[in-house]
Parts: C-alpha cells; structure tokens; sequence
C-alpha cells in the first residue's frame, strides 16, 4: 500500500470530523455554510479523485526520479534541511501550477472542479481533479532536483502540502493577525475563489503567500466587497464527474467550430475563457457577468433522496477502500474496472440529485457491471467472502430499486407538474 493511501486512511476521518465540527460552529452562529446536496458532491468529488490517484492511473512525462539521476549537482545530506527545501520547492512549484492552471484554457479543465462549488466551506476543499492524467510539471522542482533531494522525501511531502490547504476553505475564521504576512489564510483563499471582478485570479499560493506578493497577484479581502464564489460559466450540475470535463467538451466543440486552422490550434494554450471570435459570435455561452446577482443551482429534493445519497456517498467510501486494500491480489486491468464502477456509481446517485433521467439507465448499468465484476472476481480470486459477496450484490439490488422508487417519485412527478404548469 502507497504512502498516499496510508495518508488518506489517517486523513479523510479527521476531514470528516472536522467538515461536521464547521457545520456545528456555523449553526451555533445562525449560519449556513454547508448545503445537502452540494456537500454530497464535494465529497463524492473527492472520494473519486483519491481512488484516481489510490490506483495511479496517469501518464508521467518528465518524472522527479529522472531529474535527480540526470540534473544533481550538490547532494544536501542534512535531513531537515532536505526536508525544509522540498517543502518550500514544492510549495514554490504549487504557486506555478496553481498560476497556470487558472490562466491556460487546457490546464483549467484540471482545476475547474475545485471552483465549480457556489458555496466555500471545509468540503469544497475535496473538491479535486481526475483529469489531471498527464504528468509535466516535476520541471518546476528542478530546483529541488539540483540539490538531489530524495524522490522518496516527496513521496512523504506532497501528500502533507496538499492536506494542509483543506483548513482555509472556511468562512468562520476571519482574519488572522500576523499570520496574514506569512501563510494562506481562510481570507486570502476566499478571494481565490471569488468572481468578483477584483478578486479574480489572485492569490494562488499554497501554504505561504509571500509568492503572491512576490510575483504581484495578492490580492486582500474587503470587508465592503464579499466573495461570491463559483465559476463564471457554472457547472449547473451535482456531477463531479462531469463537472471534471465540462470545459474540456467546451473546448473541443469550440476548436471543431472553428473556421480558422491556426483557432483550431491555439484554443488550447491560450488564457482561460478564450474562444474564437466567429464560434463566440454563433455559439454564445452563459456567462456570470454581474455576480452579486448569481442565483445559485439548487434542485428540489426530498429528505428521503438527500438520505440514500449520503448512503450511496458512504458506499463510495466503503467500495474506494475496498479497491485499496484488495489492490495486491488485482490485475491493472481489475483495478481500472473497479474504478470506472466507482465512477458510474457516483454520476448515478450525483445524477439523481439533478433529477436527471438517465441516473436510472447509469444505475442499471452499475447493476450489470457490478453483478458480473463481484462474482467474476470471486469465482477467479476469492475477492471477498461469500457473505460479503452476497451483502454486495443485496446492495446492488437495493440501490436499482431504490433509484426507480426516486424516479417515479421524484423526478418523473417534476416533469408531470411541470408540463401541466406549462
């Protein structure tokens, strides 16, 4: 088992913990911060993007372990000073990634689902990629890599830097002292994720904001001109899993529409947003222009709907970990399936929630798939107990019929009020 696996096996009860102690400190002071099924879909965002990297699925173009074998110059041999140059060299790298990822049309699509929340709260914070599959920028570490900092320390490192932003996705802390000079506080990131037209793309950095500063993006919080966060073209869907890869059809159809070859090209790399003038002008997409008058996406559902998705989200959990701990005794090729029935799993129930039709087709497919993939792996390898085996398909069976029960009950009786409205 990986070190990030370890991690997360430490880390998601105490997220967990500490999402339930903000919602509690929130009710306590009269607020709402946390909306049902906008949580569901943080978390389920974050269940699959830690299963994505749990299974390593990505391509790596230019690995850390590479430049330290071709690039050393000086081998640090201090243990602590190694670690406090890997911590600041990745926080460093993070800046420019960060940076890059907001500014460059192709590279937004691998952070758009952090931003994609109307809400700021700890469970925004797992909001995280899946597709980001393709691996470049150990180049930004090159620094690092000089020096001959162990690949192995980063191993340890990177999962420690990426937990330790999940504390300043709150709206409950208010500004902080002295510590506003030094660190990422909960008010620099909430003009991060701002639209307001004055906050936008600012404050990028990690854990220590001196790199904003540096580099002329900080950008502090104004009491008379609170965040109202989102994305300016909104998701407009609980789906993470399409939420991760809205932008990328966007573009896709954007280059395909394009008259011009050298539009077709340049779409992808130029800065976030950017659409050719001919495909803007034919196909005009929604756009947040005012943002103090955004309406956030809600849908009407139930008490008994927002229930079975917290149940289905803590089958997401249980099927994650499940894919962790049986990982030794699998073939790539199993853990992938599992994967992608984890991924059908989540856009089924998340789909649900938008009262989509086609959660009910999704959710017969997860029924198939994952009939034929339980007892395959059973028959072949022993995956799990008998009696597990048969809790497993007696959930599969339970999660169809409850998914055509909130069809008929839900989303089909929408449809029928709303066509003898119209």
């Amino acid at each position: 088992m990986n070190i990030y696996i370890i991690a997360l096996l430490f880390a998601i009860p105490i997220f967990i913990i500490l999402i339930g102690l903000e919602s509690f400190v929130a009710y306590r002071r009269g607020m709402q911060v946390n909306h049902a099924a906008d949580m569901i879909s943080s978390l389920s965002s974050g269940l699959t993007n830690s299963t994505r990297d749990g299974i390593q699925f990505g391509v790596v173009l230019i690995s850390y372990t590479w430049l330290v074998n071709h690039i050393t110059i000086y081998k640090v041999e201090n243990l602590w000073l190694a670690v406090i140059i890997a911590f600041v060299a990745e926080d460093f790298a993070g800046y420019w990634i960060h940076r890059m990822s907001h500014r460059v049309n192709i590279l937004w699509n691998r952070h758009v689902i952090h931003h994609s929340s109307e809400e700021y709260n700890l469970s925004c914070a797992l909001r995280q990629s899946i597709s980001d599959n393709i691996k470049f920028f150990s180049i930004l570490l090159i620094p690092a890599a000089v020096m001959g900092i162990p690949p192995a320390l980063f191993a340890i490192i990177s999962p420690v830097h990426l937990f330790l932003q999940f504390w300043y996705h709150t709206r409950l802390i208010d500004k902080m002292g002295i510590l506003e000079n030094i660190l990422v506080t909960p008010s620099h990131h909430r003009v991060h994720h701002a639209i307001n037209p004055e906050y936008l793309d600012k404050n990028y950095s990690q854990i220590f904001i001196i790199w904003d500063k540096l580099f002329g993006t900080f950008q502090p919080e104004e009491k008379s001109n609170p965040p109202v966060y989102g994305i300016l073209r909104p998701a407009k869907t609980w789906n993470p899993v399409l939420i991760n890869f809205k932008h990328l059809w966007q573009l896709t159809k954007d280059a395909y529409r394009a008259n011009s070859y050298w539009d077709k090209i340049r779409i992808w790399f130029m800065p976030t947003g950017w659409r050719p003038l001919d495909v803007a002008e034919n196909f005009p997409v929604i756009t947040i222009e005012n943002p103090s008058s955004l309406k956030k996406y809600t849908t009407e559902n139930s008490k008994l709907l927002l229930g079975w998705s917290y149940f289905q989200l803590f089958m997401t959990s249980a099927l994650m970990f499940l894919i962790f701990f049986k990982m030794p005794l699998l073939s790539k090729s199993m853990i992938l399936l599992l994967g992608g029935l984890l991924a059908i799993h989540v856009m089924a129930y998340t789909l649900l929630l938008d009262g989509k039709k086609v959660a009910i087709v999704l959710e017969g497919l997860k029924f198939v798939f994952g009939m034929v993939l339980f007892i395959t792996l059973n028959e072949r390898i022993g995956f799990v107990s008998n009696f597990s085996l048969n809790l497993i398909l007696s959930y599969l069976f339970t999660s169809l019929g409850m998914t055509v029960y909130f069809f008929w009950t839900e989303i089909k009786s929408q449809q029928v009020i709303a066509s003898v409205e119209s």
